[in-house]
């Protein structure tokens, strides 16, 4: 007589299964990821088809290799603000952007800050994607007490159509190399 497994025991096998596969791969996901403040956000990105599990990141990742700019448009993609901008870009324009355009939209600001006038603009059109531009401008400078200078930067990128545009607070105090998002 043979004996016909039911839905429960093959739903605990891959279940008993699964664990061991995340125990040796469980340091490499976490690595995946960029550390968030909370456990409640996706690193400061908007939850949603972009970005709601470290999962499909991976497997967005995979895809896009294999399948180029196709898997993007499917929306299996997730972006997180990379390291190297996180004092430049904001997240709602980062968690938009892969982290070729991130660090193309942050040299953009830079640029912009080190000439410090307002209305200086700087645009960018993405290198890894197509359909995919930005541009940083001054609106205003301020000079503050203690030597500090703050400007607002206004972001604008195009991702597909989407248009998203940020207004951000930078400064620099006295003796500080460039000017960083202020908090």
């Amino acid at each position: 007589m043979r004996k016909i497994w039911g839905i429960p025991a093959v739903l605990a096998a891959c279940m008993l299964a699964a664990a061991p596969a995340e125990a040796q791969f469980g340091s490499l996901l976490r690595k995946v990821t960029a550390p968030s403040p909370s456990s409640d956000d996706n690193g400061g990105c908007p939850k949603g088809k972009k970005g709601s599990s470290v999962g499909r990141g991976i497997l967005g990742g995979v895809i896009r290799d294999a399948v180029g700019d196709a898997a993007s448009k499917a929306g299996v993609y997730s972006y997180v603000p990379i390291a190297e901008v996180s004092g430049t870009l904001t997240d709602a324009i980062a968690c938009k952007l892969d982290p070729a355009e991130q660090v193309q939209a942050a040299k953009a600001t830079e640029e912009i800050t080190r000439g410090e006038e307002v209305g200086a603009t700087a645009n960018w059109t993405s290198e890894t994607r197509e359909n995919v531009s930005g541009s940083s401008t001054i609106a205003s400078i301020n000079q503050e007490g203690g030597g500090r200078k703050c400007m607002t930067v206004n972001d604008f990128i195009i991702v597909d159509g989407e248009e998203t545009q940020v207004s951000k607070r930078m400064c620099k105090g006295p003796g500080d190399a460039r000017y960083t998002l202020a908090a």
